[in-house]
Formats: C-alpha cells, structure tokens, sequence
C-alpha cells in the first residue's frame, strides 16, 4: 500500500534527474548494472532483485502538454504513446480491448507476470498551465485516478512536481498518494537537492569558498537538512561566479502578482523577510494550486512550494533562504514601486 509516492520539489532541485535515475534502475529495457555499481544500493541484499526487473512506463507530462492544444487531445496522445509502446512490446498477448488504456496494461500484467514502474515528471504541469480551467484539471485528475489507483499492475508509481496534489473540495482526487513536499518532505528531504555535506565536498574539490556559496545558496531547511538547490551549487562550482543562477530558470515575474494580492500584513511580512525576519505561516488552508487563495498564508504556502521562501516545519516559520532569493524579493518589490 505504499507503492504510491508523490515528491513536490521548486524548480532546478533535480526531480527529473531522481526520475530518470529510478528509470534506469527498475527498467527492463536497459541494463544499468555498471550505472549503480559501487554506489550505496549496490550493497543492498535487494539491488540485485530489483535491478532492471520491471515495465518501466516514464512519462514527462509537459512534453505532452506542449505538443497538444487541449486536454481531450493531450490524453490521447498520452493513451496512444503507451498503448503503441505496449503492442510493440508484446505483440502476442491476447488484448480484452486494444482501445482501453488500463486494462490493456491489466492484460499485459496477468499473461507475463511482470508488473509495471509508473514515473510520471512534471505532473503538475496542468494546474500551472490551465490554471484557472478546473475542467480540464478534473478530467486530469480522472485519468491519473483511473490509470494508477487501486490496480494491481501496478509496482510503484512515482511522481514527481512543483505542487503538491490538488484537493477536490475537501478530498484528494488521488489519496492513494503519500506526498513529500517541501513543507512536510519525511523521509526523501536528503535525497532531493544537495545536502551541506554534499556541498562541502564539492567545495573541497574544486577549491570553492564554502562560506561564500553557504551564504548565497543555503536555507532550504528540509527535516534535519540544509538543502541547496542544484542548479544553482553545479554552476558556481563550475564558473565561480556569485550571482542568482535562479532567475535564468525563471523571472520574479512569476511572484509580483503574488506579493502585491491585498492581503491584510502580506507586504509588511515580505518586507520584513527581505530585511532578515521569519514570519510564521499556516499552511493547512491551501488548496494545491496556484488561482485559490483566501489569505496572506496561501500565498506565502505557494512561495514555499515555488521555492521563494523556506519553511521550518517544527516552527512553523517562513523566511528567504539565502542571498540569491533574497535578491529576486528586492527586484520584485523595486518593479513594483512599494514605498
């Protein structure tokens, strides 16, 4: 009952790279022995069991998005590349009904035995395209509930995104799903992004200032670890230079409608973040997308998840993480003429 798991990460933090690694490693269409060799997991009694033992099913749900024009035809296109990848695969089996997603994948499972890894990248990428179109989200949500929950084809089904699953009213659509976000992250906080001991070793290497990259990249406080966003650690190891790797990925236009919502103490609270503070946020009110928010801790739950601001869940407390955020703030209030 545990074979179900969705990580939310911000942008750059390397949840594609975790993806892509987990394909390689379950994948019975590649053989990624030398890949894992000497690496912790190859010490593990259950490496050898599990290694390139599965139908692996990866889909990057933004590469389908930007090749379709609506949801209706993003889901065909989705059905369709599977299905033709498991015709392909298994010609000889005997299909209930070659135009029905899941239970073609049912058949496949009872005639070879052989269950399937479902990993599915950018997951969210609707609730951020079509954000204000909650029929396409629903029909989504519909497709994801079909295709995944409850079936017994299924060993692991591992998403990933930038939010976390949308609440359908006051239920989860897909409450199958143990979530690991950057507000609640268990037991993945270390093995997303970059840990300081991590860090320290690559600074080490490469004759880095650890301080300095510390005082520009650290803050992301996951559980028991200072998390460093990857993007950004990878490029000044590499180039040395100091500056905000962030906005390449993205702009702060993406956070000035957020900031300058009129909510009552919002401002003063980004002001005061930006000049040092914490500031405490309720988290429990936010509905997992990015158009509903009904007070100053929604947006501030958002920035979290966007990866704007940093969370200690044991406190409760929100503040910016570290110089280069600190800087994308300043920008965003300067472009928004506040006093």
């Amino acid at each position: 009952n545990q074979k179900y798991v969705c990580v939310s990460r911000p942008r750059r933090f390397g949840k594609s790279m975790a993806a892509n690694m987990l394909a390689a490693y379950y994948s019975r269409g590649c053989d990624s022995r030398e890949l894992f060799q000497g690496l912790k997991i190859s010490k593990a009694d259950a490496c050898e069991k599990k290694l390139n033992q599965y139908n692996t099913i990866f889909l990057n749900m933004q590469e389908f998005l930007s090749q379709t024009s609506s949801m209706d035809e993003m889901l065909r296109l989705v059905k369709k590349s599977v299905l033709w990848d498991l015709f392909f695969e298994y010609p000889d089996i005997n299909y209930f009904d070659k135009e029905n997603f899941s239970r073609a994948m049912q058949d496949v499972y009872q005639q070879t035995k052989c269950p399937f890894v479902i990993i599915i990248d950018e997951w969210d990428c609707i609730f951020r395209e079509y954000r204000e179109n909650h029929e396409a989200q629903e029909q989504y949500l519909d497709f994801l509930r079909d295709f995944l929950k409850d079936k017994a084809y299924i060993h692991l089904a591992y998403m990933t995104g930038i939010l976390p699953i949308k609440k359908l009213k006051t239920q989860s659509a897909l409450n199958n799903f143990e979530e690991f976000t950057m507000i609640s992250p268990g037991g993945f906080a270390h093995y997303i992004g970059f840990t300081e001991d991590e860090v320290k070793k690559l600074c080490e290497k490469s004759g880095r200032d650890f301080e300095l990259v510390k005082k520009w990249y650290d803050g992301y406080l996951l559980g028991e670890y200072h998390i460093y966003n990857p993007k950004a650690v990878s490029n000044v190891i590499k180039w040395g230079n100091f500056q905000s790797y962030w906005s390449q990925t993205g702009t702060y236009d993406s956070i000035q409608p957020l900031i300058n919502k009129d909510f009552d103490g919002l401002k003063s609270a980004i002001v005061e973040m930006i000049s040092g503070a914490e500031t405490e946020v309720k988290t429990t009110t936010f509905q997992n997308d990015m158009v509903t928010f009904r007070n100053k801790n929604d947006v501030m739950t958002l920035l979290i998840h966007l990866g704007y601001l940093a969370y200690d869940q044991k406190r409760q407390m929100a503040y910016i993480p570290n110089e280069e955020i600190r800087m994308e703030f300043m920008n965003a209030v300067e472009d928004s003429h506040w006093n």
